[in-house]
């Protein structure tokens, strides 16, 4: 099962997130395990993965992969966990952000493609961005362009999707 819970900034999408992947584990019997794509570049982000980290309990296991999702995710496929991702956004930043980003749409579609094969639950934490106006600079178009081509294309193959805005979930996919 993928499920995408998708929202804006601060707006609980990894809390609830979090907690769909803890109510799996119970309910299954399954292991959990964290998938992290972020990077650390200042402090700042240093307390936001400090503040994700103090969330999470004894019963998480960290994978951290900034880049090489699609091979991660089918290294985790059919290891009887419930694998959480946070963030998609993040992931795409560290593609932009790279000296390779022409490889990224042949990384989206392999990423997809494990998706689709993914033998187990997975929870697919990710930022809407398209909501507010198009944005001055080349950089942040191509951002906004790229997370909301990789948006609709996780929540085509995702068997559930939740929009979270101020905390409240909103089922948009599989009820």
């Amino acid at each position: 099962m993928i499920h995408l819970v998708i929202g804006g900034a601060r707006s609980g999408k990894s809390v609830h997130a979090e907690t769909l992947a803890g109510e799996l584990s119970q309910s299954t019997g399954e292991k959990l395990i964290y998938l992290a794509t972020a990077t650390i570049y200042d402090d700042e982000m240093q307390q936001r993965i400090d503040l994700h980290k103090q969330r999470r309990d004894q019963d998480w296991s960290l994978v951290e992969e900034p880049l090489q999702l699609a091979s991660c995710l089918q290294t985790l496929s059919g290891t009887n966990a419930v694998v959480l991702i946070d963030c998609m956004t993040l992931w795409l930043s560290n593609w932009i952000c790279s000296e390779n980003f022409a490889e990224f749409e042949s990384q989206r579609q392999a990423f997809i493609t494990a998706l689709t094969t993914f033998e187990g639950d997975c929870v697919i934490v990710s930022n809407e961005v398209g909501s507010g106006i198009v944005p001055m600079g080349e950089l942040s178009r191509s951002f906004v362009d790229h997370a909301g081509w990789l948006n609709q294309a996780i929540a085509k193959v995702s068997d559930k999707a939740t929009l979270v805005v101020a905390g409240l979930p909103l089922a948009l996919k599989g009820g």
